[in-house]
């Protein structure tokens, strides 16, 4: 048996160096990838959340025009070409919480399903000490948010023939029914609910 001498020990002294430097550069490659991952989820959450609350606002927004719109008997037309708004500043504060900034949002009309997209950039970079330019990288990523009439089944009445609407009788999904006196409508904090749903879509 062939003793390993100090020779062959020094050849392969270096081949250890260069291993462990591989793997060391290896681990901070995956730990990048890993940032870069966390901090995209993040921007996500941050860009899901100020969609949501730009939809939630824009629906509180809706109150004035479509209480408006019954007495005259003209919701039909406000349901079909209403104004959704942009962001506000509830949304950008809620990226702000969530470490992001809003780049951009802004609106998608559709009649009784409006959307609202936005856009959001992540505060914090990947910066990876082996990957080159990550200071100068950010999570980017965006979110849609529907705005949608859920009580398209409706009739109203005109008790004295008067041609203002006294009545408006709604019938929503799942069967939820919901009655609006347009001289005395409840609150609307209690009814914008029930008529309309805001909720996240992929697209």
């Amino acid at each position: 048996m062939r003793r390993r001498t100090r020779t062959d020990a020094g050849q392969a002294f270096p081949i250890y160096v260069v291993m462990v430097v591989g793997l060391l550069f290896l681990a901070f490659v995956f730990f990048a990838v890993g940032k870069a991952a966390a901090l995209r989820n993040g921007a996500q959450g941050a860009a899901d959340a100020a969609a949501l609350a730009a939809g939630q606002q824009a629906r509180e927004n809706f109150e004035a025009p479509f209480l408006a719109s019954l007495p005259g008997k003209m919701l039909d037309p406000f349901l079909q070409a209403h104004p959704v708004q942009g962001c506000t500043t509830a949304a950008q504060g809620l990226a702000d919480s969530n470490r992001a900034r809003v780049t951009d949002c802004y609106s998608i009309p559709g009649g009784l399903r409006d959307r609202i997209r936005v856009e959001v950039k992540g505060h914090d970079p990947v910066d990876s000490p082996v990957v080159p330019d990550t200071k100068k990288i950010f999570a980017e990523t965006k979110a849609t948010v529907v705005i949608e009439f859920r009580c398209p089944d409706w009739e109203s009445v005109d008790f004295n023939d008067d041609g203002v609407q006294d009545m408006y009788f709604f019938t929503c999904r799942g069967g939820e029914m919901l009655e609006i006196e347009p001289s005395n409508p409840p609150p609307w904090s209690k009814v914008s609910k029930i008529l309309y749903d805001v909720h996240l879509v992929d697209k």
